[in-house]
């Protein structure tokens, strides 16, 4: 018997990386997952098929976040998905789904911060007013953020704004929510190994200066980042809300000492 046995769970933005890894970490506890995707028919099968293969049970739901309607597509592949399983209701929402940005103050146009606003703060919103309806008492919001926030990086500063607003997010919904037993939660990854993070990952003197400033002395993996979630969503974290938490392997603390 898993943890999450008759539950269900939406994880936006499921079909790769971090979103697959909390997918599979949902689904192997025995929950039914949606897995949301944007376009990548073959990533979001991928993930599926995987959940399958584990034991666990999961479908897709496509819905391209940032375009008008997205949200409205998003919420009638979900009920069609659960009235497919013969269950209703929502136990758990993983916000997940998120766009990167490199760009500083300077090179940041009104258009690309308008997209980041709009699929990394705006999206996750209305997500979470469509699903309240839905939502079971007892159950939990996980919004994945960023430990950009917490670490000046002058490249990101329209995703850094985005996802401090993300966090922002959290605590408020938590004080409304808790009389229902529904935690809200934040959880902030430093650098992980995906396809988004490659660009620089697969760079040895990139990947030796991150080591180096990370307390546990690693890049982060994708499984990392869906521990904590799995923590947050399971029975064990119910006395778990409003908090925001770093999960980037303790990634620039300060200076480095052996002892």
């Amino acid at each position: 018997m898993g943890e999450l046995d008759g539950r269900t769970a939406l994880v936006t933005g499921g079909s790769r990386g971090i979103g697959r890894a909390i997918a599979l970490r949902l689904a192997v506890e025995g929950a039914l997952v949606a897995v949301h995707y944007g376009g990548n028919d073959k990533a979001a099968a991928e993930t599926v098929a995987q959940i399958a293969e584990a034991g666990g049970r999961a479908f897709a739901v496509r819905a391209r976040f940032g375009e008008s309607g997205a949200v409205d597509r998003l919420f009638e592949g979900l009920g069609a998905g659960l009235a497919d399983h013969g269950v209703d209701g929502l136990d758990i929402l993983v916000n997940n789904a998120g766009i990167h940005s490199v760009s500083s103050i300077g090179q940041l146009t009104e258009e690309e911060f308008e997209y980041l606003l709009a699929v990394n703060v705006s999206t996750p919103v209305f997500v979470v007013q469509r699903a309240l309806p839905l939502l079971r008492d007892g159950g939990r919001i996980v919004n994945v953020g960023s430990a950009a926030t917490r670490i000046a990086n002058p490249l990101q500063i329209g995703y850094t704004v985005t996802k401090a607003a993300l966090a922002a997010l959290s605590p408020s919904l938590a004080n409304q929510l808790g009389r229902r037993g529904i935690t809200v939660n934040t959880v902030e990854p430093g650098v992980v190994l995906t396809d988004m993070t490659a660009g620089w990952t697969g760079v040895p003197e990139a990947m030796a200066g991150l080591e180096s400033i990370t307390a546990l002395g690693r890049i982060g993996e994708p499984e990392d980042i869906a521990s904590v979630v799995g923590f947050l969503a399971g029975p064990q974290g119910r006395w778990v809300t409003g908090q925001t938490i770093d999960a980037s392997g303790g990634t620039y603390l300060g200076p480095i000492t052996a002892g």
